[in-house]
């Protein structure tokens, strides 16, 4: 009986035979060294240009004290490098999953994956694990030009951390919007434009959204001279603030703003006409969401995997 339960906690610890085959042709080619290449000479580039550019508006503060201009030019650095990499993260993650079983069915070679003993669940976590694990490959190389912030000041091991978290989780809800389209339409092509599309308004098309009503609302407010109750504007900010969350880059600025005027890592209030108002980080409602949203596709793709396809 022992003997059994090991044999079967052995045969649980295989690897998934997809990622592997996948891992393989990404690391033996050159998109992967390309990749890696150009994407730590853009960080490293605009980490120069950032110093630079903070160290020569910063030399006018030298009699201010060299630590406050070393915090200054440490989080400016940081702040830099962090948004570059959530722009690249959005964008790079995408291009590994859009045409993964979509090109599958291009190349004909669906129809015997799906018929091996493989679950359709591992064919779809193979997938997306080789693509996640190269991504986090990207957003680990860039660790030691994050770490020249703690050389200057002004960052801590806290805004380290939601930053890795923020990345990952970004990586994951973006690879996982380039395998749901990937599993829902045969083309590469039209997997790509979808995707694409959606990672563009997640990005763009949100915070024009949001800022088209953080300027409505006065507006209309003052034009119907209605004054809100504090519950109203209690909801407004909780409605603003999870429309925000849903935005990487608000959400890295919001939690930055945070940070530094609340010195708050969780949780933290804000008075509205005599009543303090509980909110949370946007961090953490930004990485429940990416969670949540993720496994969403996740289980959808699986489902698509699994559906005959005529």
């Amino acid at each position: 009986m022992g003997e059994r339960r090991v044999m079967s906690f052995n045969f649980r610890l295989k690897p998934n035979p997809v990622m592997l085959k996948e891992l393989r042709s990404q690391m033996r080619g050159w998109r992967a060294f390309v990749v890696l290449t150009v994407y730590l000479l853009l960080l490293s580039c605009l980490t120069l240009a950032l110093y630079l550019s903070v160290y020569a508006t910063s030399a006018a503060m030298v009699s201010l004290g060299g630590g406050l201009m070393g915090a200054t030019t440490g989080r400016t650095l940081f702040g830099g490098i962090v948004l570059l990499e959530l722009l690249l993260v959005c964008f790079i993650a995408p291009a590994f999953t859009a045409g993964t079983i979509s090109g599958e069915r291009e190349r004909q070679t669906y129809d015997l994956l799906v018929t091996t003993l493989l679950r359709p669940r591992s064919i779809v976590f193979g997938k997306l694990g080789s693509a996640l694990a190269y991504v986090v490959l990207l957003i680990l190389a860039a660790l030691p030009l994050q770490s020249l912030a703690f050389i200057l000041g002004g960052v801590t091991p806290a805004e380290v951390f939601i930053a890795l978290i923020g990345l990952l989780v970004t990586a994951l809800i973006s690879a996982s919007v380039g395998l749901f389209f990937s599993s829902l339409v045969r083309s590469t092509i039209l997997s790509t434009v979808l995707t694409y599309g959606v990672v563009l308004f997640m990005t763009v098309g949100l915070p024009f959204v949001i800022f088209m009503v953080l300027v409505l609302t006065p507006v209309m407010a003052s034009l119907s001279n209605y004054t809100p109750t504090w519950v109203e504007q209690a909801l407004l900010i909780y409605v603003l603030g999870f429309l925000a969350c849903t935005n990487p880059f608000i959400t890295a600025v919001l939690t930055e703003l945070v940070l530094l005027e609340e010195g708050a890592v969780l949780f933290f209030t804000v008075p509205v006409d005599g009543h303090n108002i509980p909110l949370v980080s946007p961090w953490i409602v930004y990485v429940l969401l990416c969670l949540l949203v993720g496994v969403a596709l996740f289980a959808l793709s699986v489902q698509l995997v699994c559906a005959p396809r005529g």
